[in-house]
């Protein structure tokens, strides 16, 4: 039996930044992952491979090239699911290098098999073949993210009726497709696939889609998918998905049937902690298998810490990794104040949606007087050289002392442009900042210079 200083399950972005801190730290670390290919969700099912999809296609269908061309351009007339894989493949194999030389730099040692607790200082990993290998651990970090939900009453085939994950493997491309649930994945996808001339019709629950993101943002974004033919089904509910040998039927509550080639279900994810045998560590999941922890990312067994998707809201790979990184420093004794107040969303939508800090709704809400600044980037010279027609830059200022409350952009790049903003923001930076600065000329990044300048004007008049 092995004993170590901290133990993360889960290879996924809280498990490999919480290794790697742990081990600069001087502990000695182990991290346990179940598959023989490190990288979790992230790398394999989520994060990478499904912005890696949105580059190909946004580079095979020419699309970025579209307003000079006009809308039949394409760098390649037919395209098929091995191109996009292609691309996939290379990618995935690329980052996996890099991870397996960063735990071999920083001797974090791994170990593969399924995860679960003897007791909570000792874990039980099973091999492929069987074989049970036993760890102790001072501090152990749980990492072990989501899955899709799966209903039952969904006749899941991994061909024609897919969810998040197997929409991956998917060996050909839909002429149609529906998607059931519009969160940021489900968005995410129905814009990639609308952008590849698939018939899209996004169905969802409730009526409003991503209800943490400004409205003016979201109203801009939805004009945009409408101009281009995707249909969306808002408070609508299914009733039922039946598979017809070659196509898929969604029958709705107001009794509209959806007849497509193809169905993504997207509606939720569970977290991956059915293995672990929690009770034996004397901890239990919620309804949705999620872990809750304190603000310094600690369950409710003092040395057992969880990150990532795996503790709900906001389940983003960029928060994952700081999450698993603050849990390994306070865990070690190295932790102070948990940093993670102001973060920035990005939505890797066809455009891309991102933002930090308050909206205008959250603002009214809480009666914070305001004035908002906005730039069009097609107004930009860079957005012209471009050929940009879609995107705005939004700025929430305060009325009373003009510090930036809120940067929101919806656009080619809005989630690098967000950044500037951030940046400005956790400075206490105001309106001014952006006022008198100079920006490279043409950049995207000039459109907050004529943000600012719009909340100026308007600040003034109010003056």
């Amino acid at each position: 039996m092995e004993h170590y200083d901290f133990v993360a399950i889960g290879s996924g972005p809280a498990g490999q930044r919480a290794a790697i801190q742990a081990a600069k730290l001087g502990a000695r670390v182990a991290l346990i992952e179940r598959r023989h290919r490190i990288g979790g969700v992230a790398l394999h099912t989520g994060t990478i491979p499904s912005k890696t999809l949105r580059e190909a296609i946004l580079y095979l269908t020419g699309w970025r090239q579209r307003s000079f061309y006009g809308r039949s351009y394409r760098i390649k007339d037919e395209i098929t699911a091995d191109d996009l894989h292609q691309r996939l493949d290379i990618t995935i194999n690329h980052e996996m290098e890099i991870l397996y030389d960063q735990f071999a730099r920083n001797n974090v040692e791994l170990i593969y098999g399924t995860a679960s607790f003897d007791d909570p200082h000792c874990i039980l990993t099973e091999a492929d073949d069987g074989e049970i290998h036993r760890v102790t651990a001072d501090k152990i970090l749980i990492a072990t993210g989501t899955r899709p939900r799966r209903p039952d009453d969904i006749p899941f085939d991994d061909m024609r009726i897919l969810d998040a994950d197997s929409v991956l493997k998917a060996r050909t491309i839909p002429r149609s497709l529906t998607i059931i649930g519009a969160g940021v994945i489900g968005v995410e996808y129905a814009a990639m696939f609308n952008a590849l001339g698939v018939d899209v019709t996004l169905v969802n629950e409730h009526e409003t889609m991503l209800p943490f993101i400004d409205r003016e943002i979201m109203e801009e974004f939805i004009h945009y998918q409408r101009e281009n033919n995707m249909r969306l089904e808002m408070g609508e509910k299914i009733t039922a998905v039946k598979h017809n040998g070659d196509s898929v039927t969604t029958e709705l509550v107001s009794g509209r049937q959806i007849t497509t080639e193809a169905l993504i279900f997207a509606a939720g994810r569970i977290g991956c902690t059915s293995a672990l045998r929690l009770e034996n560590a004397g901890l239990q999941a919620d309804d949705r298998h999620n872990l809750k922890v304190d603000k310094h990312y600690r369950t409710v067994v003092e040395h057992i810490y969880a990150a990532g998707d795996l503790i709900g809201f906001p389940s983003l790979a960029s928060t994952s990794m700081e999450q698993g990184r603050q849990a390994a420093l306070h865990a070690l004794g190295h932790g102070g104040e948990n940093s993670l107040q102001h973060i920035p969303y990005g939505i890797y939508a066809v455009p891309e949606i991102s933002m930090i800090g308050m909206t205008e709704q959250q603002l009214r809400e809480q009666n914070i007087a305001f004035e908002a600044g906005v730039a069009r980037l097609r107004e930009t010279a860079r957005g012209q050289i471009l050929g940009l027609h879609e995107g705005i830059l939004k700025l929430l200022v305060a009325v009373d002392d003009q510090r930036i409350l809120g940067v929101h952009v919806v656009g080619e790049g809005a989630t690098e442009l967000v950044h500037i903003g951030q940046a400005v923001m956790m400075m206490g930076g105001k309106l001014d900042y952006f006022v008198n600065t100079v920006f490279n000329y043409p950049t995207l990044a000039e459109a907050y210079k004529v943000a600012a300048l719009d909340a100026w004007n308007r600040l003034s008049k109010k003056g």
